[in-house]
């Protein structure tokens, strides 16, 4: 039946053509309506599609409806903010500052400013001036042997085989170009990655991609040797993201190239399921024992782990475990639920997990309460776009912060929802060469840089705005957010803070969130 529809279908357009050709009108109707009814036969016979079979050739109308739905909804419906995940208002300021054009706006603010929910900062009558506040953090603690002075906001995580080898360039570029660092994403170190010489955050996945033996564990010797070259910064242990919490990554088969193939030391033609745990280490104290290994084979470099919160007793357990050993990883990234990925089941996507703010007070929060904060950077990453983005997520206890949909967009990302089909028109999250094409290097890594500037200026004239010469001085009392009955509320009020060593100091008094959770955590088991 389909090869009888071929058939029909080419026999019929060579008279449309050649209608065209000879200028004969008729001709092109009749080839029209011969296609049309070839199509409505074939659509009554086949078995697959009851609107087809019912409402042959005009059932099809329905089909390509829902196909441009999304570019519909996006390009005449949707408001500047309904759009999900991202709203038009959120990806036209990326698309500004990455190309250097107006990024201000008229006639004033278009949100509703006593909508529950909205968050604001409180100015000051005496500000500063940026050029006062330092904007580079320290990453490495008494262990690490080659610190490294990162960025406030870095390039997240997203592998080479989930977005394109163009893509890693720019962002590589970029990265370079601007002084910021670039994360592998748990798919391994590529070639791509060191092309354009930007600073690596090396993630190691699950799957220990790039540094695995055949069965999955790690290679030692194949990991010391790409630890240490010179781009390669820091290490990052993924044990979880936000958008796929204990899943393990999956790359689609159709994205899977050879040479992506070769890089991972993974088949061709079968989807690229990473597990959900690394079998490296199954308690939180072989968790530390892993961060130690590392930072030896590495050469002292930064080691750090990547988690989204889910039990948090799971994550006190580490910290359990860190004052049982004296273990530190030399920093924390804390993912959350709304953090994107380019294919996940949509249960995990949509249910697990903490979002971001409550994963980020609480890491924040346990690591004050066992008196380790000032000796663990804290990375954080789930939706980070603009300057004030990066305001409140500093005042509820980050240090850095990391941008993965919003460097996509900087590339030329739309937005368009085919991360998973490889069929990304933008030519950022497929492997088809000729989609791939579209996304020139050369000139998206400028983009890429101009928007991380942008956003780090904008942050810091946040913060003079308000008066601070020092970032470690926002606190989570300087961000507000309102709530029921018009009541706006600091960040602080929302989220309690724990004292300085409330876990062994104060431990009578500690919230009852807090008490339960530290008295079922185990630094022997997760």
């Amino acid at each position: 039946m389909k090869r009888l529809l071929v058939f029909a279908t080419t026999f019929v357009l060579f008279f449309v053509l050649l209608g065209v050709f000879l200028d004969h009108t008729r001709l092109f109707i009749l080839g029209a309506i011969i296609f049309i009814l070839t199509l409505a036969a074939y659509d009554f016979m086949q078995k697959k599609h009851s609107i087809l079979r019912n409402f042959p050739a005009i059932g099809r109308l329905r089909f390509l409806f829902e196909l441009i739905r999304p570019e519909i909804q996006q390009y005449f419906i949707a408001t500047e903010e309904e759009e999900r995940p991202f709203s038009r208002e959120q990806r036209s300021i990326v698309y500004a500052r990455a190309k250097k054009e107006l990024d201000t706006i008229p006639f004033g603010t278009k949100h509703d400013i006593t909508d529950e929910g909205y968050e604001s900062a409180l100015h000051s009558l005496k500000p500063t001036h940026i050029s006062e506040i330092e904007s580079r953090v320290r990453v490495g603690g008494a262990d690490c042997q080659q610190p490294y002075h990162a960025s406030r906001l870095n390039i997240s995580a997203m592998s080479f085989g989930a977005i394109s080898k163009n893509a890693v360039l720019a962002l590589n570029k970029g990265a370079k170009y601007g002084n910021f660092a670039h994360n592998t994403g748990e798919g391994g170190l590529s070639p791509y990655h060191l092309a354009g010489g930007g600073d690596i955050i090396w993630q190691l996945g699950t799957a220990n991609f790039g540094a695995r033996t055949k069965d999955g564990k790690l290679d030692p010797d194949l990991f010391q040797k790409k630890s240490q070259h010179a781009q390669v910064k820091m290490i990052e242990i993924k044990i979880s993201q936000g958008a796929k919490p204990s899943h393990g990554g999956i790359l689609p088969a159709v994205k899977i190239t050879p040479e992506i193939a070769e890089i991972r030391n993974i088949p061709l033609g079968e989807d690229c399921m990473s597990p959900p745990t690394n079998p490296e280490f199954d308690t939180p104290e072989e968790l530390l024992q892993f961060v130690t290994k590392l930072r030896q084979l590495s050469g002292g470099k930064p080691i750090g782990f990547k988690l989204s919160i889910g039990k948090k007793e799971q994550f006190l357990g580490i910290c359990k475990a860190m004052l049982k050993t004296n273990v530190l990883p030399d920093f924390i990234t804390v993912d959350g639920a709304e953090g994107g990925t380019g294919a996940a089941p949509l249960e995990f996507t949509n249910r697990l997990g903490l979002t971001i703010d409550e994963a980020l007070t609480f890491v924040h929060n346990s690591l004050v309460g066992c008196g380790l904060r000032e000796k663990i950077t804290v990375i954080a990453s789930g939706k980070i776009i603009t300057g004030f983005d990066m305001l409140c997520k500093i005042a509820l206890g980050a240090d850095i912060l990391n941008s993965a949909r919003g460097m996509m967009f900087a590339v030329g990302c739309i937005q368009s929802l085919q991360c998973n089909k490889n069929t990304c028109p933008t030519g950022v999250a497929t492997q088809n060469p000729y989609l791939m094409r579209g996304l020139d290097v050369e000139s998206k890594y400028m983009r890429v840089a101009n928007f991380h500037d942008a956003t780090i200026k904008s942050f810091l004239e946040i913060a003079g705005a308000m008066g601070f010469k020092h970032i470690d001085n926002i606190s989570p009392w300087d961000v507000f957010r309102r709530g029921q009955n018009d009541q706006n509320r600091s960040l602080a009020e929302i989220y309690p803070q724990l004292k300085h060593k409330a876990f062994i100091e104060d431990i009578e008094n500690l919230p009852k969130d807090f008490a339960y959770h530290w008295t079922q955590a185990s630094a022997e088991h997760f």
